[in-house]
């Protein structure tokens, strides 16, 4: 198979979004409401965290609204533009907030990437850093935006294969990190290392996963991502995070070229499934290849006319991959075009994807958690299990009332994508996964409920039953079988608490007794039972129990 060697990307754009679980707090049943106020609270305290809250352009300065601002805006439906950028609450211009809280980091301005051992380092500019937290959702999405020029092909394949990687998949024989970049350093505007990756330590990721019983996160995202502590780390910290997902992040990518006519069709595949550069062969099968382009391509602009002849959409939902003719000045307009588009509307489209997608995983790691944790011998854990599970039924009502969207535009570019995204992730499928167990767990709960209101009202009446025979009693002599009236006042105390005392016990006694009593009172009921069966139920109330 012919491949396009020396084949050149005039402008690459690569996005990576990484979400993560926030933890709680030792002892907590859920992470704090509003984490993003710790955070903010760290950044104000000075030195604490380099993040820094996002002025959304919706709450800034007029001046700094632009046309861009609005196509986004525009491209979506009402209910999410209401999540994504708040809505006016009364005429006089008050707003309520956004779903979401973004965070930015300015000390990153650079990163040095080497794919292999021994290949010339890439530096890469940084865009912008962002940390995504949502409200009422358990999730943060680490969000990079990086850029280059001038790349050969097989460069921009192997970054948008190995760049974004939580941790090696595993090592060769030579001791060699595989499917990751060799080495990766954050640099700072003067080009002074901040921090650099540890792939190659395999024994400290072999360690972890043996003493842990799970994997290491790298370091240098564990830098991109402080204040926030991994959460099985022994750093100490107020917000905590734990891997969810796949250690490959979702990945997006915008890639000019001076023909896009000229890549081969294993080009194209290797780059909508993100495999890495090729040598002159398909990363698959044939067979399992032959729909590769009605599963993963979006072709209504693959021609040669319109505003961006030749221009070819990817989604294989874990990436988002543009390719267009850099020729094309509304390709690569950064206000109006597709590489704005890029940058806004469909970043957005994979933004509300992936986040449905690991709210439900977060959701359903809650319920598993909460049922390891679970002894129905321990009344104190029977009452956390209770409280887990309703926190995780109103948690999921919320998500699904505010974060689950079917449809989110009705413009037929972002409509088609976010649908590409939603069916290769299987979000339609999670969703309702999600949505029986929850259902199940709180089932399971009121049927428990019912079950304790029938056992106390099955004890309650056979104490009253029992206790109605006493006062049926006293109540036919009178209350003057003891004439203790004009008795000293000591002595009329003494009777008092010894006939407290000794109801007390007969009633505890009854209680204790009850559920025998129970079964008794369902034997003497029994018209045709005989005499002898119905003294035997009496005499099994105090018959010891066997297993």
């Amino acid at each position: 198979m012919e491949t396009t060697a020396g084949t050149h990307v005039h402008h690459l754009r690569q996005v990576l979004l990484w979400p993560l679980r926030l933890m709680p707090a030792t002892g907590a049943d859920h992470t704090h409401q509003r984490p993003w106020e710790v955070l903010r609270g760290l950044g104000d305290a000075g030195g604490g965290s380099p993040w820094r809250e996002v002025v959304d352009e919706f709450d800034g300065d007029a001046a700094n609204f632009h046309e861009r601002h609005y196509n986004e805006f525009v491209t979506f439906l009402p209910y999410v533009q209401r999540f994504l950028y708040g809505e006016a609450r009364s005429g006089r211009g008050e707003t309520s907030g956004a779903g979401m809280r973004v965070f930015r980091r300015h000390d990153v301005a650079k990163v040095r990437v080497t794919a292999r051992e021994g290949d010339a380092p890439l530096t890469l500019s940084i865009v912008h850093t962002d940390l995504y937290f949502f409200f009422d959702v358990d999730v943060v999405m680490l969000n990079l935006e990086v850029s280059a020029d001038d790349l050969a092909l097989e460069a921009a394949q192997e970054l948008l294969y190995r760049f974004g990687r939580g941790y090696p998949a595993g090592w060769d024989g030579e001791g060699k990190a595989l499917h990751c970049m060799h080495s990766v350093e954050w640099l700072d505007a003067r080009d002074r290392v901040l921090s650099r990756s540890d792939a190659q330590q395999r024994d400290a990721f072999l360690s972890h996963v043996c003493e842990k019983r799970a994997p290491r996160i790298a370091a240098h995202w564990q830098f991109m991502l402080e204040p926030l502590v991994y959460d099985l780390s022994d750093q100490p910290g107020a917000l905590r995070y734990r891997q969810i997902e796949y250690y490959r992040m979702p990945v997006m990518a915008y890639l000019s070229l001076e023909d896009p006519r000229a890549l081969s069709r294993e080009d194209f595949i290797r780059l909508g499934l993100v495999t890495g550069q090729g040598r002159g062969s398909l990363p698959y099968s044939e067979e399992h290849l032959n729909d590769f382009e009605r599963q993963v391509c979006y072709d209504r602009f693959w021609g040669g006319s319109g505003a961006a002849p030749d221009t070819r959409y990817l989604c294989s939902g874990l990436s988002l991959i543009v390719v267009g003719a850099a020729r094309s000045d509304f390709f690569c307009c950064r206000d109006r075009g597709v590489l704005a588009q890029f940058r806004h509307q469909h970043f957005l489209l994979f933004l509300i994807a992936h986040l449905q997608k690991s709210s439900l995983l977060m959701f359903s790691d809650r319920l598993a958690e909460a049922l390891n944790c679970l002894s129905v011998v321990d009344a104190n854990s029977v009452r956390r299990f209770k409280r887990r599970i309703r926190s995780s039924f109103e948690g999921f009502l919320r998500f699904t009332h505010r974060y689950w969207f079917k449809d989110i535009s009705e413009q037929t570019l972002v409509r088609a994508l976010y649908q590409m995204c939603a069916a290769q992730l299987g979000l339609e499928r999670l969703h309702a996964e999600v949505k029986v167990r929850v259902e199940d767990m709180n089932g399971y709960l009121e049927a428990d409920s019912l079950r304790r209101q029938a056992n106390t009202v099955v004890r309650l009446t056979v104490v009253t039953i029992f206790g109605l025979i006493g006062t049926v009693t006293t109540g036919f002599l009178g209350m003057n079988l003891l004439a203790e009236a004009d008795a000293p006042m000591g002595r009329r105390l003494w009777i008092f608490g010894a006939v407290f005392l000794v109801t007390t016990v007969l009633t505890a006694y009854t209680m204790i007794k009850s559920k025998r009593l129970s079964d008794f009172l369902d034997v003497l009921s029994d018209e045709r039972l005989p005499l002898w069966t119905k003294l035997k139920a009496l005499v099994a109330v105090w018959r010891p129990e066997q297993n």
